[in-house]
């Protein structure tokens, strides 16, 4: 029922751009950086994310599995909040870059996710393994553990941060998880943090995807609020990261749905 509710679609505004004055990339970061930093329906968001985790992780612990449980988390947005690196970056008139990003990571100053550390000693306290998947670098290995355990997150060793190699896609490294544990529950700001079926796909698979899955989604899939970069971005420009900034923002500006 509810991907059924979730494919119907009301008339749709036309696509038209902004006006002339409006830049999006990447000033316009900020204003998500803003939202995540002041307003309580965030908090609120994450908070019942975390909330609802804890309730279908209850449910999961009272079946019977092969093998000892897991989650696996994502770490940027989805438990470390990294909104300072974007105003930073924004106000300057940049956008992400490896340099900027590794010297933000440095300082493991990132404050958490509302409702996160809660949740994860939660699981830890209840026997559940917790596995962090992340992009970032072997580089960022030790901040990022300290960051982490300035928080008191559970299970911030060697073992169970599992950085990026040599793709981006993190599918090996769940499937690395997966013999031994069973994997209960996934936490992510984006869609590829959940399954391979989102990476790398064009705007309108990556939504039919997530419509597919909408049974998932509350259950097994965690989502964390991110408004302020994602594969939802790159997808509007084909992840051709290389594009100009300016470039950039002509096309999501295309995007714009206007009247």
């Amino acid at each position: 029922m509810l991907a059924a509710l979730a494919a119907c679609k009301t008339g749709q505004p036309a696509v038209g751009h902004a006006p002339a004055n409006t830049a999006l990339v990447p000033q316009g970061a900020a204003w998500a950086a803003l939202w995540q930093q002041q307003s309580g329906e965030y908090k609120a968001l994450c908070l019942q994310a975390y909330q609802l985790a804890a309730l279908r992780l209850d449910q999961y612990l009272a079946q019977s599995h092969g093998k000892p449980l897991a989650v696996v988390t994502d770490i940027d947005e989805t438990v470390l909040d990294n909104s300072p690196y974007t105003v930073h970056q924004a106000l300057n008139k940049k956008g992400y870059d490896e340099k900027s990003w590794a010297e933000w990571t440095a300082k493991a100053a990132a404050d958490t996710v509302p409702g996160a550390p809660a949740f994860f000693k939660y699981a830890a306290s209840r026997g559940v393994q917790v596995f962090y998947i992340t992009n970032r670098l072997e580089s960022e290995r030790a901040a990022t553990l300290l960051n982490l355990q300035r928080f008191g997150f559970p299970y911030t060793d060697d073992q169970h941060l599992l950085l990026k190699t040599t793709t981006s896609g993190k599918e090996p490294r769940r499937q690395q998880v997966l013999q031994q544990y069973d994997i209960v529950m996934l936490f992510g700001d984006n869609l590829s943090d959940f399954s391979a079926i989102f990476d790398k796909q064009p705007t309108t698979a990556r939504n039919a995807a997530a419509l597919h899955a909408a049974a998932d989604f509350g259950s097994r899939f965690i989502v964390l609020p991110n408004p302020m970069y994602g594969d939802w971005e790159g997808a509007l420009y084909d992840f051709q990261y290389k594009l100009s900034e300016r470039q950039k923002d002509s096309v999501m500006q295309s995007k714009l749905r206007n009247y």
